[in-house]
């Protein structure tokens, strides 16, 4: 039976193994494309983990424990000299 859902408007998971070549296809791979992404991306982040109606630090909490691992890896080669 054929889904109702077109192919672009699935999500990864609705994807059958079959149709994802033909779904990775449509994606846009222009510059305009990318950027749009990745705004929806972080529109995404930004409305479940920050602008929650019942407030919580978690999304915070996220972003600095990003941050403070990005930055040991940075400064790996650097901290095991010291040892």
């Amino acid at each position: 039976m054929a889904s109702l859902v077109p192919l672009k408007d699935k999500k990864l998971m609705e994807v059958k193994h079959g149709e994802l070549p033909s779904w990775i296809m449509m994606w846009n791979f222009t510059p305009s494309g990318i950027v749009g992404a990745f705004q929806r991306g972080s529109d995404w982040y930004y409305n479940k983990y920050i602008n929650m109606q019942k407030g919580s630090i978690s999304g915070i909490n996220m972003v600095l424990a990003a941050y403070v691992v990005f930055r040991y890896c940075i400064s790996y080669k650097e901290l095991k000299h010291e040892q």
